[in-house]
């Protein structure tokens, strides 16, 4: 690979029809950390989160009002206000202070997200409600993948637009629930974009506080057994166990900033869990509950820090004393996880890793490391040096593009303008890549041994004849594989894209090429 194919390719999304890299890759790549828009016009055109939370709350209330009908064996829709049907969009309020609270108040038993009961005479009145949610927010979803897309696609800042995507799949979170099918997509726009480009600690703060990340990691239904609420579940015997719930203090240490199994224990995680107490969402429970809690004012999917769900006390994490209280504390901590030397190693690790080698170079990784501690986290600084590290120049192409890498690299190659909805949301759920549905906190995979197996390959095959066939042989693939790969392209391939036998043959031999799989 040439350094200017490296530029378009390793470093970008892969090149468009007329890109060029210019005389200097290393000073293209270094001048789209300045020139990076984070809220291009088809980001900008999305709904916000609080709109997606509000349409969640309006949901959580109709199945309130449908429990409460009739009983469980005759659920009956309730009746219509004059301005027509209440919205619908998720399930029972995964807030403690909605669940939880009104459990404490004998009234509805779920206090976890997505829980319902079961119908009793087909599909009742809830279940009908929970299908047309769940319509409702996929079709926020589908908007927003397809935003997503073109955004890559006519980026002119590719190598920014990568980091988007490298910061997405570190903090990753899944689609799966119903509540995160629209909130997904918002997390990346509204806590990940504004920060690609400032410091780690900033994007960290921004992440554990956003609705999508508290709702995926139930952090909005951990109540500190010592809290107000806590004890007042005790005293009332809920049925429904209140209490202490670790897995974003867990994920955060593991995954977002220390690295699994390094510098913390167990006792550390459950200390975490504990000062990160009271942090939730507000607006999406307005029963008793969650008035209680002081969680159903404010805007629907905003943070809120709840005092009555603090555990109160000093916590001792990493060998250190935090004395602060209420949401103070876990601030602290996160402050300082954000600037660990452990977390400089991690991801100084993960960059050598997404921009080298499946085998991170261990003299990257240590300049990355020493950028990170030495800035205090400021991202532009580690890039800077990303750009300016051999390692990530080497001609032999080492890693290889995963589904959602390749779609992108295809439909710029392609020249694509606009995507039909659900084309993009369609093609990478064809090719094992559903976007936002990594399937656990550890997002997708970043080595070849994930993407490279022969019925993958052959699904890329069977995309790329597709995509080749709506060309209409309007692209000649010889002079386009030539400026997709500047000084690049093998003789091998270059006489297979030029002996195919149309022209529409030839450009899907180029989408499926080796200088196109790799990068």
């Amino acid at each position: 690979m040439s350094d200017a194919s490296i530029a378009l390719n390793r470093f970008g999304l892969g090149a468009r029809p007329g890109e060029d890299a210019g005389a200097d890759p290393r000073k293209w790549l270094a001048g789209q950390i300045a020139g990076f828009d984070p809220r291009p016009q088809t980001i900008a055109a999305q709904v916000p989160s609080t709109q997606v939370a509000r349409d969640l709350a309006d949901f959580y209330e109709r199945q309130r009002q449908i429990r409460q009908a009739e009983g469980p064996r005759n659920r009956q829709l309730p009746p219509q206000s004059p301005a027509g049907p209440a919205k619908p969009a998720s399930a029972q309020p995964p807030m403690a202070g909605g669940g939880a609270m009104q459990d404490m108040q004998s009234a509805a038993p779920a206090m976890q997200a997505g829980m319902q009961p079961a119908p009793y005479q087909g599909e009742d009145a809830a279940m009908l409600a929970r299908r047309e949610a769940r319509r409702q927010q996929q079709q926020v979803y589908v908007s927003m993948v397809s935003a997503r897309a073109l955004s890559a696609i006519a980026t002119p800042t590719p190598f920014a637009e990568r980091l988007v995507h490298f910061w997405a799949n570190h903090f990753a979170v899944s689609a799966d629930k119903l509540e995160l099918v629209g909130l997904a997509g918002t997390m990346e726009f509204e806590a990940i974009r504004p920060h690609v480009m400032g410091r780690f600690g900033d994007m960290l703060n921004a992440v554990e506080r956003h609705p999508a990340m508290l709702l995926y990691l139930d952090q909005a239904v951990s109540i500190g057994p010592d809290s107000p609420a806590g004890q007042l579940a005790a005293r009332r015997q809920a049925r429904q166990r209140a209490g202490l719930n670790e897995n974003l203090a867990r994920e955060i240490m593991e995954l977002h900033t220390l690295g699994v199994r390094t510098v913390y224990t167990q006792a550390d995680v459950t200390e975490f869990a504990r000062a990160m107490t009271g942090f939730t969402v507000a607006g999406l429970g307005r029963g008793a509950g969650a008035r209680y809690a002081g969680t159903a004012d404010g805007e629907p999917g905003s943070f809120v820090f709840a005092p009555r769900l603090h555990e109160p006390g000093t916590r001792t994490i990493l060998g250190r004393q935090w004395t602060q209280e209420g949401e103070a504390q876990a601030a602290a901590v996160l402050d300082h996880l954000a600037t660990h030397p452990a977390t400089a190693k991690h991801i100084a690790t993960k960059l050598a890793r997404h921009f080298a080698s499946d085998d991170p170079p261990a003299p990257l990784v240590a300049r990355l490391e020493k950028a990170f501690l030495s800035s205090g986290g400021d991202l532009p600084t580690v890039y800077r040096t990303l750009i300016a590290s051999p390692e990530c120049w080497s001609p032999q192409p080492a890693k290889f593009k995963s589904p959602w890498e390749w779609s992108i690299s295809a439909l710029r190659a392609l020249g694509t303008q606009q995507v039909q909805a659900n084309a993009v949301n369609g093609l990478l759920g064809q090719l094992g890549q559903p976007t936002w549905k990594p399937g656990s906190p550890a997002g997708w995979d970043d080595v070849a041994g994930a993407w490279a197996g022969p019925d993958a390959v052959m699904r890329r095959v069977e995309a790329a004849e597709r995509m080749a066939q709506r060309a209409r042989d309007t692209i000649d693939a010889r002079q386009r594989a030539a400026q997709l790969f500047p000084g690049t392209l093998s003789t091998g391939t270059a006489q297979s894209i030029a002996r195919a036998e149309s022209p529409g043959q030839g450009l899907a031999l180029m989408l499926v090429s080796p200088e196109f799989m790799r990068r």
